[in-house]
């Protein structure tokens, strides 16, 4: 398939190594800017995205995301952040990445490469057509992530994409693609800079989008996060005292006995 591969051309940039600390600084900081407005283009399809994770999760389904090297990471904060942010079980939203948990540290060579690994990764979470997978490649073009998409077809299981180059074979291959045009990067193909903010960038709203049409946010407050530490706590705490409009004292105790802000909530006409 023919296309260009635009994360991959040559930085508007150059001569790098001269230029001082400041001058970097600001031109990483002027491609930075861009990314929001690329973003803004492809808000169409992260609706579409967005409302067919949606429609899963209430159905039952659980959202994974597979990717390698700094799109896999990407993949696997966000899921890893959505049990302590909205009080989900820890099986709802899964990331994957090429080389397994070690890969998330260190990358592992060539893990990428195999267009069969991405599928038996998703077997071994024992994915069902309930589910719905989301390819996360900069490149759009990862065997790995590309195959599992694949493969999932052929099991009638839904998937989406996020990715940065338009014609890439992931695109073409995703049922619900996003295209995050970001252009080329300061430093010619370091896809972990503008194409990485993108990605984080649209991860941040599918999830967060998804969660607050599940139940998980009243008002603007994240009322089923877990109360892990003490920061949480006393977030919690606040977040009573504004609700319900009674002392600290009395939000502390509350939150004591219902252990979560939602329960608090539900059951304080009952106090």
């Amino acid at each position: 398939m023919d296309f260009t591969k635009t994360t991959e051309q040559d930085s508007k940039y150059n001569h790098l190594e001269k230029m001082s600390v400041s001058e970097l600084l600001q031109n990483i900081n002027n491609e930075d800017k861009t990314v929001a407005y690329a973003v803004e283009n492809a808000l169409p399809q992260i609706e579409s995205l967005t409302n067919e994770v949606v429609n899963k999760l209430k159905n039952g389904g659980r959202l994974f995301y597979i990717g390698a090297g700094t799109s896999g990471r990407l993949g696997i904060l966000d899921a890893s952040e959505c049990p302590p942010t909205f009080g989900v079980p820890h099986e709802l939203v899964i990331g994957l990445i090429a080389g397994g948990d070690s890969a998330i540290r260190k990358a592992v060579e060539f893990a990428e490469d195999s267009e069969r690994q991405g599928w038996k990764d998703l077997q071994k979470e024992n994915i069902t057509d309930k589910d719905f997978v989301i390819g996360i490649a900069a490149s759009g073009t990862t065997p790995y992530v590309i195959g599992a998409l694949k493969k999932c077809h052929e099991n009638n299981i839904s998937t989406g994409c996020i990715t940065c180059n338009a014609g890439s074979p992931l695109a073409n291959t995703a049922q619900y693609p996003v295209v995050v045009v970001v252009g080329a990067e300061f430093v010619t193909g370091s896809s972990r800079m503008k194409a990485g903010t993108a990605q984080k960038l649209v991860l941040n709203m599918v999830s967060t989008a998804a969660m607050v049409q599940l139940g998980k946010v009243k008002g603007n407050k994240m009322i089923d996060m877990q109360l892990s530490n003490n920061k949480l706590v006393d977030r919690g705490v606040r977040m009573i005292m504004s609700e319900l409009r009674i002392s600290e004292n009395e939000a502390q105790r509350l939150l004591e006995k219902y252990k979560n802000v939602r329960n608090v909530i539900n059951n304080f006409k009952n106090e």
